[in-house]
C-alpha cells in the first residue's frame, strides 16, 4: 500500500511539472510566413563563404600587354606587302580603368556582364626604311625613307575602349579562388594616331613624328574573350573591322594576344 501511494504520488509531482512546462508555450497568432520574412537569409554562411552577401565581380580592370598582328591580309593594287609588321615588336597596352559589374543570378555570383571604359595604345613596327602616307584622295601609300642603319619605323594609335563581357566563374579551394571566363564585345573610338620614325644624325638620336588619320576608322568594333586563374590572366580580341577604311588602304585585319600585367 505504502508503495503504491509513493508510485502514485511521484506520479503526480511529474505530470504537474510536465504540464507547467507545457503551460509556459505561448501559441502565436501571426502568419508563419511573414515572421519567416523577417529572417535575414543572407546572414547564413557556408564554409566561411557567404552566397548571398558577395557580389559579382567580373575581371577587367587591370593593365594588360599584347602582341599585334593581321589576319588574312589582303595587299590588292599594291606592289609590297608593306604593313608586314614585327610581331615580337608590335603590341598593344590596355589600361582599363573603370569597371562595372552586373550579377545575373539571385542567389549566386558567378555569372555576370562586365563593362567598363579602357585606353588602348597599340603600335605597328614596320620595316626599318618604310613609312605610310596619306594622299590628298585619302589613300595610304608606302614611303621609303632613309637616314641610317639605326632606322626603326611604326605606327601608333590611341583609342577610348568599352567592353561588354558575359563572364562565367567556377569557385575553386571552398570559393577562395575562382577560374573565369569571358567573352563579348567591344568598341572604339580613335582619339589620336601618328607614325614615327627614330634615326640617328650626326651621333644624336632624332626622330619624326607626323599626326594624321591615316584612313584608320574613327570607329571599330570587334570581339574579346578572357580566361584566367588567379595571377594566370591572357585575353584575345579580334577586329570586326580592317584597319584602313575601304578601298584607301590594304585590307588588313588586327588580331591580338596577350597576358594581364596588373590587376586592379
Amino acid at each position: 500500500m505504502r508503495l503504491f501511494l509513493c508510485v502514485a504520488l511521484t506520479s503526480g509531482m511529474v505530470t504537474n511539472l510536465w504540464s507547467q512546462q507545457s503551460d509556459t508555450i505561448v501559441p502565436v497568432q501571426k502568419d508563419p510566413e511573414k515572421i519567416l520574412r523577417k529572417i535575414d537569409i543572407r546572414k547564413m554562411n557556408q564554409m566561411g563563404f557567404n552566397f548571398w552577401q558577395d557580389n559579382f565581380s567580373g575581371h577587367w580592370a587591370g593593365v594588360d600587354f599584347g602582341f599585334n598582328t593581321f589576319l588574312n591580309p589582303d595587299y590588292s593594287g599594291y606592289n609590297t606587302d608593306f604593313m608586314e609588321n614585327d610581331l615580337l615588336r608590335s603590341n598593344s597596352t590596355y589600361i582599363n580603368l573603370v569597371e562595372q559589374n552586373i550579377g545575373l543570378q539571385r542567389n549566386r555570383n558567378t555569372i555576370g556582364l562586365v563593362t567598363g571604359l579602357g585606353l588602348h595604345l597599340q603600335s605597328y613596327r614596320l620595316d626599318k626604311s618604310t613609312t605610310i602616307r596619306q594622299t590628298e584622295n585619302g589613300i595610304i601609300e608606302p614611303e621609303t625613307l632613309y637616314f641610317d642603319q639605326n632606322q626603326k619605323s611604326k605606327l601608333s594609335i590611341a583609342s577610348l575602349m568599352v567592353p561588354l563581357l558575359a563572364e562565367f566563374q567556377i569557385p575553386v579551394n571552398h570559393y577562395k579562388n575562382r577560374f573565369y571566363i569571358s567573352a563579348g564585345l567591344f568598341g572604339e573610338v580613335r582619339i589620336s594616331s601618328h607614325t614615327k620614325i627614330k634615326y640617328r644624325a650626326e651621333g644624336k638620336k632624332e626622330k619624326l613624328k607626323v599626326p594624321g588619320q591615316y584612313a584608320i576608322h574613327n570607329f571599330k568594333y570587334g570581339i574579346m574573350m578572357r580566361t584566367g586563374y588567379r595571377w594566370v590572366n591572357i585575353f584575345a580580341t579580334y577586329d570586326l573591322v580592317p584597319l584602313f577604311e575601304k578601298g584607301k588602304g590594304p585590307e588588313l585585319t588586327p588580331f591580338t594576344i596577350g597576358i594581364t600585367l596588373i590587376k586592379f
